[in-house]
């Protein structure tokens, strides 16, 4: 039997065990993040592809309209609709860029029209719940406000989440150079992502589209991992690899991007690119604003990684 005092000094062990654990957790991870620490780390990857469907098209780029809601359609239409990537019950979340404090205009945010009809139509195929979100780079309140994102993500009855310190997990990546570090969990939680970018230029990796979205999953200063950028892209697209890619190309930043600013940079080109594969997604976005897939270090090493192809010529696809 044990005795009041023994279990008094267990107790005090027990403590004092948990304590120095802390401790130790915060010397082994402490990057400026959120300094959240967990001592059992999820190595696992978030893999959110489906099986291969032979018959029908991996790549569908959908133009001759201006409408952004009907670009959607037609892309994902092309592709088998969206009953082909989401189940009835599924918890579903959709992944647009609102980094910026920027208006549609700008270019450098998703456009609001084409992040809206993901989610009717995801709803339309059955989902559960509908999660819009995402870690912006600027104030997320005005980034989400004046993107027009939240308003008609809201509207079509979605749930928009805004980040915030609880919402991440420290997760073990395991990535050439990305280990631990915090993830936003709506991404991580998911039953199916739909990954939603849209299609610009970026100063440091040339492009930004599918890929470089996953930036947007990170806690922490992530603006540190810009120094070896397109490795950290191709680690983060390892780690997640999304239900279905659409990229928003109705309107473009052609320069002084990601963040733009100017309305003169950016150009409507009227287009959407739906795929299962973000890295020829990637590969055919870029053309769009004038870079060359083989100039994109970060595509090369998806491509060599069994991500996905650069060379999107070689996949079943479909022009709408």
């Amino acid at each position: 039997m044990v005795t009041r005092r023994e279990a008094i000094q267990r107790i005090g062990a027990t403590t004092a065990v948990l304590g120095g654990a802390s401790v130790l957790g915060r010397l082994a991870w402490d990057h400026g993040a959120f300094g959240v620490y967990q001592s059992a780390l999820n190595a696992q990857t978030r893999d959110f592809r489906l099986g291969p469907l032979p018959d029908l098209p991996e790549l569908a780029i959908a133009t001759n309209t201006t409408d952004p809601a009907e670009l959607v359609r037609k892309a994902i239409d092309g592709l088998g609709g969206m009953r082909r990537f989401i189940a009835r019950g599924d918890v579903v979340t959709v992944k647009p860029n609102i980094g910026w404090d920027r208006t549609p205009l700008h270019a450098a945010n998703t456009n609001p029209k084409v992040v809206a009809e993901v989610v009717r139509l995801a709803f339309d195929a059955g989902a559960k719940s509908v999660t819009v979100t995402d870690a912006s780079c600027n104030e997320p309140n005005r980034c989400f406000q004046r993107s027009g994102i939240w308003k008609a993500a809201y509207d079509v009855g979605a749930t928009v989440v805004l980040p915030a310190e609880h919402r991440f997990r420290t997760m073990r990546l395991r990535g050439e150079l990305l280990d631990e570090w915090p993830v936003y969990r709506p991404l991580i939680d998911a039953d199916k992502v739909i990954n939603v970018p849209v299609a610009k230029h970026h100063n440091l990796a040339r492009f930004t589209g599918g890929m470089k979205n996953w930036y947007g999953i990170l806690g922490g200063r992530r603006n540190r991992l810009h120094q070896s950028i397109d490795l950290s892209i191709a680690d983060l697209a390892t780690f997640l690899q999304p239900s279905l890619t659409v990229i928003d190309a109705t309107r473009v930043l052609l320069r002084n991007g990601p963040q733009g600013g100017n309305i003169a940079d950016a150009k409507d080109l009227h287009t959407v690119i739906a795929s299962v594969d973000q890295v020829a997604a990637d590969a055919y976005a870029c053309q769009l604003i004038g870079v060359k897939r083989e100039d994109i270090p970060y595509l090369k090493l998806g491509h060599e990684r069994g991500l996905g192809t650069m060379f999107w010529e070689n996949l079943r696809r479909v022009e709408v």
